[in-house]
């Protein structure tokens, strides 16, 4: 697996993620953050779910990426995160969809419009720092 950072950037490449399998991120948003981003994927631009909270429109946009394609954007307005604030989320990857459960116990799903059964790219940037993340299975 290779890792890569950079201030306010992670990338893990090589990944290992299937089918069934749950991710579990933890960080700090960063003081000032207008929002940050985590994608799972392919690659840069393969993505199967790109999850950005926005804190200027006070939602989280979910979305994919095929090639230079971005899909229909999927709006969800229960933002619970706040600038400053630690941070626990988890992903399970399944066939047809993304669940994520954000850090107040809220979930939300985002379909697997890509239809991949294995990803490979983890990217974190934005306004997040990354203390751990654990992939199970």
């Amino acid at each position: 697996m290779l890792l890569r950072g950079s201030e306010g950037e992670f990338e893990v490449k090589n990944m290992d993620m299937k089918l069934g399998s749950t991710l579990k991120i933890t960080g700090r948003i960063d003081n000032g953050a207008n929002g940050f981003v985590i994608n799972l994927g392919q690659k840069t631009d393969t993505l199967n779910l790109h999850f950005n909270p926005r804190f200027s429109e006070s939602t989280i946009v979910c979305n994919s990426l095929d090639g230079n394609n971005w899909g229909q954007e999927q709006r969800e307005d229960h933002l619970c995160f706040s600038p400053g604030s630690e941070v626990k989320l988890t992903v399970t990857f399944e066939s047809d969809k993304f669940i994520l459960k954000l850090p107040d116990g809220h979930q939300l799903t985002f379909p697997n419009r890509l239809g991949h059964s294995h990803l490979s790219y983890l990217g974190v940037s934005g306004g997040f720092t990354l203390s751990s993340f654990k992939l199970k299975e």
